[in-house]
């Protein structure tokens, strides 16, 4: 029996689902804006995890043109039964305001790993959907509603219906359930059933620092459900020294040995509380009570960092190669694209073999069609580096590295085209939505010759640095916080993380074409809390 260092799946996975179907283990994570959608990842013993699949890679499950920022996947929901694997997600539309635009589905596999079915709609009154599988047969959708209502407070609390797989759509009455407790903002809903009891797991509070995940059970699956004393099962609320901040929204599973663990999603601060990592998945061990109400196995309801592991053979799988050369028929599952699938009409593989080819469309403040092949940060201190043949001939045709968050925060070391240095080089910081230049002068390049691109990351801080031929890596403009991109500093609440990659733009229309040599991404340090540790970093801020 080992420990597990938390996090379990570092950088941008929020929201997690778990299932246990027999000795393997899934967690399904929220992806948003980024496609394709819903991340599985897959462990024998829970603490080394693999990707496995993204079952929505097809526009006919997820159609995200045009979703606004942090909107599309939301709190997807993995169960299994009788051979069948099931999916619930939410496309969120629109969720500013007093309205949400929250289309809930469902999809089918036989096979974790795909092909799953196009979507069964089900509804739209809220988000964080739900499926639990009950003794006898039948099948429960839950979800939380949405009030919008002039003094109602908007969560409205858990809804419950009954799904019919055989009409493939909600059936008979739809009864609110549970109305949460003093902490308010229930969302989240996981049903499970131990002994006599059904148990309710719901997150609370909201998804930033006053996070919770509370339990409630009831002897009847539509309640009355009452809640545990001592809610609420997990949160970091009002601790300020944990290195785990924001936990709640989690899911339970029990192992086959029948020990119980909570996953559940959190954040690693640096400075002013920013988590520029996104929220991540984290993991706790749980026990039940002799009156049959669960606990954090350490006896607090603060998230642990290190976990004691349970009663199985650890399992660790190969890890993935810092570099990629662009020399398969497919993109690497690291690889994602902004709202839209991935297609030959603006990225390809084979028309110049052993590079990846973007074709620039529309502007980094676009929400349809944006030409971004990105991945996860998924360490406070890394190095990145690509190397890019590109021939603007316009200010308006752009393409290099990209650090991004959203539409209204990024930083972009990228080759462009200006009058009066012709080909060349700078840096645009997009902060707040309010666009800058960082380069003091735009940095004149060779013509017909590649370029190779660096960014360095350390506590939040960035660093650029390019190269032509065999000369020096030379350092371009300041050091640059980046903290900006994260969940926290905005005025709103946001909820993906920090991707770094590859982007093309052509204004004009021209569809201008950029070519990408390879892709690192090396990760500096071991890192187990909000707080880089470690000393020997190879970066140069």
């Amino acid at each position: 029996m080992t420990n597990i260092t938390n996090p379990i799946l570092p950088g941008f996975h929020p929201d997690p689902s778990i299932l246990r179907v027999g000795d393997d283990y899934y967690i399904a994570t929220s992806t948003f804006e980024w496609f394709p959608g819903v991340r599985i990842h897959h462990s024998k013993d829970l603490k080394n995890w693999r990707f496995i699949s993204s079952p929505l890679s097809r526009k006919s499950q997820l159609d995200m043109k045009g979703n606004i920022n942090s909107g599309g996947v939301w709190a997807p929901c993995l169960s299994y039964q009788d051979g069948l694997f099931y999916l619930i997600y939410t496309d969120v539309k629109s969720w500013h305001g007093a309205y949400k635009d929250t289309h809930n589905y469902l999809v089918t596999a036989e096979s974790i790993e795909g092909p799953w079915s196009d979507p069964v709609y089900l509804n739209s009154s809220g988000f964080d959907p739900s499926l639990f599988h009950d003794r006898d047969g039948k099948k429960w959708f839950v979800n939380m509603i949405w009030d919008y209502r002039k003094g109602n407070h908007s969560f409205g609390g858990i809804v419950l219906q009954e799904y019919s797989a055989e009409e493939k759509n909600l059936v008979g009455p739809v009864k609110n359930i549970f109305k949460g407790t003093d902490l308010k903002m229930t969302e989240g809903p996981h049903l499970y059933q131990k002994g006599d009891y059904y148990y309710l797991l719901t997150a609370e509070g909201g998804t930033e620092y006053n996070h919770a995940a509370t339990l409630a059970r009831s002897k009847t699956i539509d309640g009355p459900y009452e809640v545990d004393e001592d809610y609420p099962l997990i949160t970091s609320a009002g601790k300020d020294h944990l290195a785990i901040q924001k936990a709640g929204h989690g899911s339970l599973v029990e192992t086959q040995n029948g020990e119980w663990y909570l996953v559940h999603l959190g954040g690693r601060p640096l400075k002013d509380k920013r988590c520029i990592l996104g929220r991540e998945t984290f993991i706790q061990r749980c026990e039940w009570t002799d009156d049959g109400w669960l606990r954090l196995s350490h006896g607090s309801n603060s998230p642990q960092v290190v976990v004691q592991g349970p009663d199985l053979p650890e399992h660790p799988f190969e890890t993935e190669p810092a570099a990629d050369d662009f020399s398969g028929e497919t993109l690497g599952s690291q690889w994602n694209s902004l709202r839209v699938p991935m297609d030959s009409s603006w990225l390809s593989l084979s028309e110049r073999p052993g590079y990846l080819r973007l074709k620039g469309r529309e502007s980094l403040s676009s929400m349809h069609e944006q030409s971004i092949i990105a991945r996860r940060q998924q360490a406070f201190t890394i190095e990145v580096e690509t190397s890019v043949a590109f021939e603007p001939e316009h200010f308006q045709q752009m393409a290099g590295l990209l650090f991004y968050y959203d539409t209204i925060d990024h930083v972009y070391l990228h080759i462009t085209h200006r009058e009066e240095t012709g080909k060349c080089l700078g840096i645009i910081q997009t902060k707040y939505g309010e666009y800058d230049e960082l380069t003091e002068a735009f940095i004149p390049l060779k013509e017909q010759e590649e370029v190779k691109l660096r960014g360095e990351v350390q506590d939040g801080m960035l660093a650029f640095y390019y190269r032509q031929r065999e000369e020096e890596w030379q350092r371009v403009g300041p050091l640059i916080d980046i903290t900006h991109m994260s969940d926290d500093s905005a005025r709103q609440v946001r909820f993906t993380g920090t991707f770094v990659g590859m982007a093309c733009q052509d204004l004009s229309g021209g569809k201008k074409e950029a070519d990408f040599d390879y892709f690192i991404y090396k990760e500096q340090r071991k890192e187990t809390s909000g707080q880089v540790t470690g000393k020997g970093s190879t970066l140069h801020l």
